[in-house]
């Protein structure tokens, strides 16, 4: 048995279970430590954005959306997935804050990159943070979930107060917010919108060219 830190985690075999849109699903075969070999099931995720856009005021542009798979409206930051092959991430955080928020920006940085579900999926997803914001018509988004979003404005000091609240629970959301909050206090320097994002998924984009 190696020492702890030092196991390498070896995969035995990888069965696909479905594979869909928006996620795959497949079953690896584990070496585990000691020897057994365990089964782990896998979400393949494309990967994702999401956008703190703050503008002049300290304001945060929220959206307030329906979630089937919790069955209720929840209030969010624009975001979306990387849907497009071999597009830059800011370009989607751009064209996302425009469909959702009727939004575009000049100047954009990282904030955060967050892996929400790391048991059991591969989703990773890049939170910008973007200011210097200009209002932009958003696109006939036809009668799916978009067509009944709500936007506010909401004062960031305000939209934090709704993470502990309770009011945000959508994590991606949270940790965006929280992370705003801290380096519009000057608290850290956000990264270059080109920073290395090691956890960036690329097996379900994969799929596409099998």
């Amino acid at each position: 048995m190696t020492r702890p830190g030092e196991h390498d985690f070896p995969v035995r075999s990888a069965t696909d279970i479905y594979s869909g849109r928006v996620m795959a699903l497949r079953s690896d075969r584990v070496v585990m430590p000691g020897g057994r070999v365990a089964t782990r099931e896998i979400l393949e995720h494309p990967g994702a954005v999401a956008v703190v856009a703050v503008d002049e005021r300290s304001r945060v542009r929220m959206l307030l959306q329906y979630r089937h798979a919790v069955r209720r409206r929840l209030w969010e930051l624009p975001a979306g997935l990387l849907d497009v092959a071999g597009e830059d991430p800011a370009v989607t955080a751009d064209r996302e804050l425009t469909e959702e928020a009727g939004l575009s920006a000049r100047d954009w940085a990282v904030l955060l990159d967050v892996v929400p579900s790391p048991g059991f999926s591969d989703e990773s997803v890049r939170i910008f943070l973007a200011r210097d914001l200009v209002e932009k018509p958003r696109p006939d988004m036809g009668d799916d979930e978009e067509a009944d979003l709500e936007l506010r404005w909401v004062p960031i000091a305000d939209a934090v107060g709704m993470v502990f609240s309770g009011e945000i629970v959508n994590a991606v959301s949270c940790a965006g917010l929280l992370a705003a909050r801290a380096a519009l206090a000057g608290e850290f320097t956000p990264r270059p919108v080109d920073a290395e994002w090691a956890d960036r998924p690329f097996r379900f984009a994969r799929r596409a060219d099998e």
